[in-house]
């Protein structure tokens, strides 16, 4: 169909490039705005029913406001008779049409009037909105993992907003240090966690006591960190109590913690006084556990180190006089350097460690006493070289027992099938019970369970891994024996127990 062009309005197109300018949003944004308006009003004058589309000339300014009819197949079922015909129909129109095209009926110009600017220019306004919204989106996405400085605007049930600039930003009452107050006009800075596009505009959430702005602290306030020549391995925070900091430097004439302290401690005092006195241990990290260890339980002086790397645990000794220096005031220095090195953390005095390894040698002599039917001379003997189960007797090689001082080939013999055997009756009499009993064979998957324990659980209706996993540390304990495995071990068990929940929301 020909095209009719109304009149050329250039005032149209000096409004349209005004706003673009003025509000910085696309000049094909402010137009498509204005054509959103007029098809409004267009509707308005020819109804709501008809389908009215308007186009405004990018270049002249001229307006056209046409209706639009599709064809459809003669046996089509019309659903509105003001935007939809037949084909037999629209071929009456324009003999070429086809299926699916449209039929365009160009409308006379008419005066929109003031409801159509104001509709124009509330669409405008939202088109601004929506842009602005976007680009602080974009822009403050980009600033996650950064340190922002703003001012207190207004606090609403105990979270602080800020004003940073082009927006506002939220530092909920869980993310401010304990004991920190703030009035409107206060500056705060803050570490930004998270952005979130949301329809009233980006959300921008920030932290005070995350490790992260520690961290951030330091970088900005220690050169050498921000140049890359000392790296930060680990922080661990009770936020406005204390934390630990872990630091190495990348050049061997470097000292990392001499540069993170600064001159007269003037570094770690600028941190210190924006965490508000919290207080600040500089650790030096060691790829060797038990020595990094060490550094992290300071002040407290650790005399012998244990590290099961199986479990993920450790086990420091200290002298009596330093274990609760080594735990601190409500287990804060120890729940610090577990955080720090990413492991659970036994302390035990000398004292402590001696009855415990008693105890654990005296449960072993026994066993190895009553599966292997010897005195406890020979049994001493294997204890004393390393062995801790029967199922070790059974499996290592022959050569090895043989060697222990005292024994021959003929005594490493005899105790090695006397081994093999005991632990093939002790599988089936294992086998036989899990099947009387209807123990899950998931639950004989979960490490530090042996089948001795598992039966126990069993007999005590924990049989399935969801059983294991609804227990409490000390209900787990009270099953099998406080002397039988420590509460560190008992909570690992339990966890584990646990992962099955959670896979689905890793997904």
């Amino acid at each position: 169909m020909e095209n009719i062009e109304n009149m050329p309005r250039p005032e149209i197109v000096l409004v349209a490039d005004a706003v673009s300018r003025e509000k910085n949003i696309d000049k094909e944004d402010v137009f498509t705005a204005m054509e959103v308006a007029i098809q409004k009003a267009g509707r308005s004058r020819y109804g709501a029913e008809h389908d009215i589309r308007a186009s405004i000339d990018r270049k002249t300014g001229a307006i056209t406001l046409a209706r639009y009819r599709e064809v459809l197949d003669n046996d089509a079922e019309i659903e509105n008779e003001a935007a939809q015909l037949h084909l037999k129909d629209a071929k009456k129109i324009d003999k070429n049409i086809k299926v699916g095209e449209f039929i365009i009926d160009i409308l006379p110009p008419v005066d929109f009037g003031r409801i159509a600017a104001q509709t124009a220019k509330q669409v405008i306004v939202q088109k601004v909105r929506d842009s602005e919204r976007n680009r602080q989106y974009e822009e403050y996405k980009e600033k996650i993992g950064t340190i922002v400085n703003g001012t207190v605007k207004r606090i609403e049930f105990g979270n602080v907003i800020l004003d940073i600039g082009k927006t506002e930003a939220v530092l909920r009452r869980d993310e401010i240090i304990p004991r920190e107050k703030f009035k409107n006009g206060d500056r705060i800075r803050a570490y930004v966690l998270d952005v979130r596009r949301e329809t009233r505009g980006p959300q921008i959430f920030l932290s005070r006591t995350c490790p992260e702005f520690m961290a951030k602290l330091f970088t900005s306030e220690v050169p050498e960190i921000y140049d890359g020549i000392v790296e930060i391995m680990g922080v661990a925070r009770d936020p406005g109590s204390k934390a630990k900091i872990a630091v190495k430097a990348n050049d061997m004439t470097i000292d990392p913690v001499g540069a993170c302290v600064g001159l007269r401690g003037i570094r770690v005092q600028a941190v210190v006084t924006e965490l508000q006195g919290e207080k600040i241990d500089i650790v030096p990290f060691s790829e060797d556990k038990a020595q990094y260890l060490v550094a992290a339980l300071a002040p407290a002086e650790v005399t012998k180190v244990v590290i099961d790397e199986e479990n993920g645990r450790m086990e420091a000794v200290v002298p009596e006089e330093q274990f609760s220096i080594a735990i601190g005031r409500r287990g804060q220095n120890v729940k610090l350097a577990s955080q720090l090195m990413g492991a659970d953390i036994d302390v035990l005095t000398e004292a402590q460690e001696q009855e415990r390894r008693a105890n654990e040698n005296k449960i072993r002599l026994n066993r190895f006493m009553e599966a292997l039917d010897v005195d406890d001379m020979i049994a001493h003997l294997l204890i004393a070289e390393g062995f801790t189960t029967v199922d070790e007797v059974a499996l290592v090689e022959l050569s090895e027992l043989a060697e222990i001082e005292g024994f021959d080939e003929d005594i490493a013999t005899e105790l090695q099938n006397r081994a093999k055997d005991f632990v093939a009756k002790r599988n089936a009499e294992f086998k036989k019970k899990s099947k009387d009993l209807g123990i899950d064979d998931k639950l004989k998957t979960i490490d530090g369970l042996d089948q001795e324990m598992i039966i126990k659980l069993a007999e005590n209706g924990i049989k399935t891994l969801d059983d294991l996993a609804d227990l409490s540390t000390d209900e787990l304990l009270e099953i099998l024996g406080a002397e039988t495995i420590p509460t560190t071990e008992a909570n690992r068990i339990i966890m584990a127990a646990r992962e099955h929940w959670f896979e689905g929301e890793n997904n």
